[in-house]
Parts: C-alpha cells; structure tokens; sequence
C-alpha cells in the first residue's frame, strides 16, 4: 500500500478550501495573479507600460518615427513569511478515539486562526497600500438614509475611471449589510397626497451590480498585530465598505514547506507537524483606483 503523502494532500486540501473558507477567497482568485513572473521563489515583477496619444495625420507627408512608449518594472516581494508547528503524542491519539489527530488539529487550525488571519492580513495591506498610492478613504458616518448614496458615489467614481463594472465585489460588515437592506431609499415611493406635484419618486441603487459580502468586522480593520497569531492593533479604524475590482491585486502564496514527522527517537516518541510559507497582497498601482473604502472617521 502507498504511503499516504499527508504535507502534499493537506496542501492540495488548501488550494481547493481558499475560495469557501477565506471571507476574501475570491482576491485569491484575482485573474491578475497569472500575469506577472516570479522572479526567484520571493519576488514577483509588475510591469507597466505608458504611450503617447494619437496626432493628425496627412497624405502628403512622413512624419520622422519615434518610440512613443515606455515601459517599467517594478519588483515586489513577499514579505508575510508565517510558520506553525506542532507535535502529537500517539497515545493522545489513541485515548482520544481519534479526535486529536493530525488531520483534526491541522483543520481547526485552519479554520479558527490560518484562514482568519489570512483575511486579517488580506484587508489590512490592501487598505495600507490603498493609502501608500494617495489614495483616501470616504468617512460618511452611514446611516440607513445615506448608505445607498454612499455606495452609488463609490460606483460612480469606479466609473468615471474606466474601472470595468464586470466582477466588482462589496465587502461589507453584517451591520452595514443590515443598513443596505433596511434603506428606505431602496424601494420605490409613489406619494400620493400631492407633495410630489405627481411625480413619482424613485431611487434605484446599483446593487445589483455587484456581488455583496458579509464580513465579520474583526476582520474589517485597518490594522493588526500578527505578533502571534492575529490580533487587532492599536489603533485600528474599522473598515465598514471596501468596494474592488478583484484584478486590482495580486495574491502570491508560496507554500515553502509543509511535513508530518513520524515518531522517532528525536521528537521522543511523537508525530511532529511543521509548515513554513511566504505569501502576501499586492495593490497594483495603475488599478488603485479600482478600490475604494468607506472607514470610520
């Protein structure tokens, strides 16, 4: 019988489980993730290239040619390098009818503090690389009666800049998630004691326009501590609207290591599991304007 390759079937359980498990599985998934080369294990280059708009033209001349573009790269490297172990006595195993097994432990693991922390992380360097490039975030204090007004100006200004409308996503925490279903300005209003001069009134949000989804707010925040685990920094603002583009960044994960270690004379007798991996979050400068961010003043 094979032996059961346990390091390469958890990595593989973890490609198939970013889109389900991760709040910002789909950012995982960026369609921008497979057009820039790595550059060793660590680096990635993003390119950018510039031209020249057109002029008037005749038939009677040649104009000298020229080169009317540039081009750039700019290397980026990952920096988020994490690692976990830990190890598993047999005998816990076998006397807790199996429930402490490696493959429990790594799952709870992963849902309640990897995936968790990688959304943590995932928010917070988008939002700081938001505000690297210039950018800044709306403070509208939101309220039932503002919220799809607020959301419609950050559609808006995606439009003005030719950010595409296809695949946008709205991250939003369950309470404003509450406000954009409660508001008023949603339905359409007919007023009938002539106030309105018989004019019907009616405010139609684009929601429709994009995919909506519920974030818990500990993993909205502008700020962590990845100390240990993760933890919510010192001073962090919370994060109530981020609405993006999915190809406004890029997520490399490089998996370095992952194995399980049989019990041996050096571990004293006990399964050792140990998984090391660099993996980071990029904002692309020339999409920065495909993100935007409604944050608490």
């Amino acid at each position: 019988m094979a032996v059961l390759n346990y390091a390469a079937n958890y990595q593989a359980a973890l490609a198939q489980a970013f889109p389900y498990k991760l709040k910002f599985g789909d950012l995982y998934n960026s369609p921008s993730n497979s057009l820039y080369k790595w550059e060793g294990a660590k680096s990635i280059y993003i390119p950018t290239i510039t031209t020249s708009g057109r002029v008037d033209s005749n038939r009677d001349t040649i104009a000298t040619a020229q080169r009317n573009y540039n081009n750039s790269w700019k290397l980026v490297t990952l920096e988020n390098q994490r690692k976990w172990s830990t190890l598993v006595h047999p005998k816990d195993i076998d006397e807790t009818n199996y429930t402490t097994s490696i493959v429990n432990i790594t799952k709870v693991y992963n849902e309640t503090q990897k995936f968790p922390e990688m959304d943590a992380y995932t928010i917070s360097k988008i939002y700081a690389d938001y505000l690297a490039l210039g950018k800044v975030a709306d403070n509208t204090v939101l309220t039932e009666a503002n919220v799809l007004g607020t959301f419609d100006k950050l559609m808006e200004q995606m439009d003005e800049a030719r950010v595409p409308e296809e695949g946008r996503i709205l991250y939003v925490t369950p309470a404003i998630r509450r406000l954009l279903k409660n508001a008023s300005a949603i339905t359409r209003q007919i007023t009938t004691d002539g106030s309105n001069d018989g004019t019907i009134k009616r405010t139609v949000s684009r929601l429709e326009d994009v995919i909506i989804k519920s974030v818990t707010s500990d993993l909205m925040k502008t700020l962590y501590d990845f100390t240990s685990g993760w933890a919510i920094g010192v001073g962090a603002k919370q994060i109530h609207m981020c609405l993006i583009n999915p190809a406004a960044v890029i997520t490399p994960i490089s998996y370095g290591f992952a194995q399980l270690d049989a019990p041996s004379a050096v571990t004293e007798g006990k399964f050792i599991y140990f998984e090391e991996s660099d993996e980071d979050v990029f904002v692309l400068q020339h999409m920065a304007d495909a993100i935007k961010f409604v944050v608490q003043s």
